[in-house]
């Protein structure tokens, strides 16, 4: 029996080993995190009507012959077009066995592109959730909110984790965790996990955060340290602690407080609560163990957030509790930390738009 928590690394490998988790294509080293899979693009995009979830009793692919309103070869490149809905197969597939479930998420750099990206599964009735006991095929919804970009198979844009038993720490197990190990800079709000503020009073000059232009070019998905962030992104400056959020922009933002995931746990952005305002952080994140870690190369990473604003302005201040984060148990120690064994992009970040965009 598998200890309760988040499976690390081996044991995804193991996994593989077994059957438990297959592909078309061989899955390869560099797909395996500290404690999440990598899920690589399939050969074919399809473009449909609207976003759906499977159901009860149907099939993705049964579901697709309802909406589908033509088919996209990803090989050698296509554009996914703003505003748009794709469905693309995934070349990984689960077999899970009783008492283990899934749970997805947009990698980092995706959720910085605005990218709306969701996992869906046969008989599936939540996005990014896979049942336990699930045996089937994995697909992703894809929809370019603010660029257009261009896709081809085997790119990585959504990151999966295996969940055994029980996971989640209480809210006692983090307050004895941050007294043993800090999991946060300064004192912790800790309330159904984490919460972390915004930060708009940096210690230098007055940038603040980024904000998406309406009308650009496209992103190359495999065009890394490429695009000038001016084509793509205004600057948003702050000098007296507060900025005002207009309704359908999409901002990047940077927390406050510095974060430290022990090599133990893993944690998840958890959904903004509606009490916060009218906006939404968005939740493109798995923080895998060794996150802003001191021994992994660390000494706290900021987590960057991807704010959207919804119906009505919304003016938001410096240090203003904006989500939080939910902290697991790992079932066992990682191999690699991300970090230190994982060659990372966001280890001790600041204020960071995605790999794509030029320092």
């Amino acid at each position: 029996m598998t200890t309760a928590g988040v499976l690390a690394d081996h044991q995804i490998r193991d996994m593989i080993a077994n059957g438990g988790i297959s592909s078309e294509a061989p899955i390869e080293a560099g797909q395996i995190q500290p404690a999440s899979l990598d899920l690589r693009l399939g050969q074919t995009a399809y473009r449909v009507r609207a976003s759906f979830l499977a159901g009860r009793n149907r099939t993705v692919k049964e579901r697709l012959a309802d909406f589908q309103m033509h088919e996209i070869e990803l090989d050698g490149g296509a554009v996914l077009e703003k505003g748009c809905v794709y469905v693309v197969p995934l070349m990984e597939r689960l077999n899970l066995p009783q008492g283990m479930i899934a749970a997805a998420s947009a990698k980092s750099s995706i959720g910085r592109l605005d990218l709306l990206t969701r996992i869906i599964t046969d008989q599936g009735v939540e996005f990014d959730r896979v049942p336990e006991g699930y045996n089937g095929p994995l697909y992703v919804e894809i929809c370019p909110r603010s660029f257009s970009v261009v896709a081809q198979p085997g790119q990585m844009l959504n990151q999966i984790i295996f969940r055994q038993g029980k996971t989640l720490m209480s809210d006692n197990d983090l307050k004895a965790l941050h007294a043993q190990t800090p999991i946060v800079s300064g004192d912790p709000v800790i309330s159904d996990g984490l919460g972390f503020s915004v930060d708009l009073k940096p210690s230098e000059g007055s940038l603040v955060g980024y904000r998406a232009k309406p009308h650009t070019g496209v992103v190359d998905l495999a065009k890394l340290n490429h695009y000038d962030p001016s084509e793509f992104w205004e600057e948003v400056h702050s000098k007296d602690g507060w900025i005002i959020l207009d309704p359908g922009a999409f901002y990047i933002l940077v927390s406050r407080e510095a974060i430290i995931i022990p090599p133990m746990q893993a944690a998840e952005m958890a959904p903004y609560l509606a009490m916060v305002g009218e906006f939404r952080v968005h939740y493109a994140g798995f923080f895998d163990p060794g996150f802003g870690y001191a021994e992994a190369g660390g000494s706290g990473s900021r987590g960057v957030l991807e704010v959207r604003c919804h119906e009505a302005p919304f003016v938001l201040e410096h240090g203003q509790v904006v989500g939080r984060l939910v902290y697991e148990h790992m079932a066992a120690l990682p191999d690699a930390l991300y970090g230190r064994e994982i060659k990372s992009n966001y280890q001790g970040q600041g204020l960071k738009l995605s790999k794509h965009f030029r320092a």
